[in-house]
């Protein structure tokens, strides 16, 4: 099955190497791991828990499962692809969950001014990176043009009441792809998974979106690398101590593809219709849950360096970009970030 989601996986939990400093475990720790979303998730719990490794996996494996099932833009009975193919104006009903996501893409599509945009489904699904296949010529302005005429924000209308909540859109082929914000998601269901549970030494993830609380097997935090924008596997530009937090990354160096020696990114910029052309090549934000951070992150990745540096230092967020240069890439972060910076030893 084609993966469904097309966030970049550019952040990974490099344990065995973190934790390589003391070859003793002071405590037993589990380690699951699985394929979900187009990627791959992983449940590091250290400690004792009330059950065993494979009970745990399968009700891991039903919460993702439920959550593809939900937003899931590449099956046809998910809730999203339902209401993407509704083609009236109704409100129409969704599970909380699914509310959830809306209700924070909405409010970051607005501070961004509408660079975080989950109605570019007419546009992903046009430049290949939806459940459609990818292009055999770039798309014409003309066919631009008509997708943008399919796109935004003001169109779509979340509702909640007694009964439960609803969406509602005013244009009948408005297309929602939550695609950006599915891998935050699915980490923030995991954590609150491990509360239901009593766990309190984690570390979860699904693809670029990572949280941890407490220590990890040596009786240490949980380090999470934040991988250089390159090719090559476990090169680490820099690490991190959560501290309870959550971090998500967005980059444009991993999943594109390339016609007549042109890259494109699958990042695509709600203004132009396009793949964006600037500089930064990654974005990391940390944020008390892994839904924001994921939100902030595509939205930082279309703004560009310049844009996204100050909008972060406006709304005081912790926030790592990286921008290629002529001499390599530059690192720049805000004050609130390097709060959480380790030196790149271990």
């Amino acid at each position: 099955m084609a993966p469904i989601f097309a966030q970049v996986v550019v952040l990974s939990a490099m344990l065995g190497l973190l934790t390589a400093c003391n070859d003793v475990q002071t405590r037993p720790q589990i380690n699951i791991e699985g394929k979900t979303m187009g990627t791959f998730y992983s449940v590091k719990i250290s400690g004792e828990i009330a059950q065993s490794p494979q009970q745990l996996q399968q009700e891991v494996d039903a919460l993702l499962e439920q959550a593809n099932d939900d937003i899931s833009t590449y099956r046809k009975t998910s809730v999203l692809s339902r209401f993407n193919q509704y083609r009236g104006t109704q409100p129409q009903p969704i599970p909380q969950g699914m509310a959830d996501i809306i209700l924070q893409a909405q409010r970051i599509g607005r501070d961004t001014q509408g660079a975080m945009n989950i109605t570019v489904g007419p546009l992903v699904n046009l430049w290949g990176f939806g459940p459609e296949k990818q292009p055999i010529n770039i798309p014409s302005q003309a066919q631009i043009d008509g997708a943008l005429k399919q796109v935004g924000l003001q169109h779509l209308k979340l509702i909640s009441d007694n009964h439960g909540e609803w969406l509602q859109k005013d244009l009948p082929d408005l297309y929602v792809d939550l695609s950006t914000m599915g891998e935050g998601y699915g980490v923030d269901q995991l954590v609150n998974l491990m509360m239901r549970k009593g766990i309190t030494n984690y570390l979860v993830s699904v693809g670029g979106a990572v949280s941890t609380r407490g220590v990890n097997g040596q009786g240490q935090p949980w380090r999470v690398a934040i991988q250089q924008p390159t090719d090559k596997e476990n090169a680490v530009q820099a690490l991190v101590d959560l501290q309870g937090y959550s971090i998500s990354t967005s980059g444009s160096y991993r999943n594109y593809f390339e016609l007549k020696g042109q890259r494109y990114s699958h990042v695509l910029d709600p203004v132009t219709g396009r793949p964006i052309n600037h500089k930064l090549v990654s974005a990391t934000v940390i944020a008390t849950s892994a839904l924001e951070a994921d939100g902030w992150d595509t939205g930082l990745m279309v703004l560009g360096t310049e844009k996204a540096l100050k909008l972060a230092e406006e709304k005081g967020l912790a926030v790592y970009l990286i921008t290629k240069t002529d001499k390599g890439f530059s690192a720049v972060m805000t004050p609130q970030f390097k709060a959480f910076l380790l030196p790149n030893q271990h």
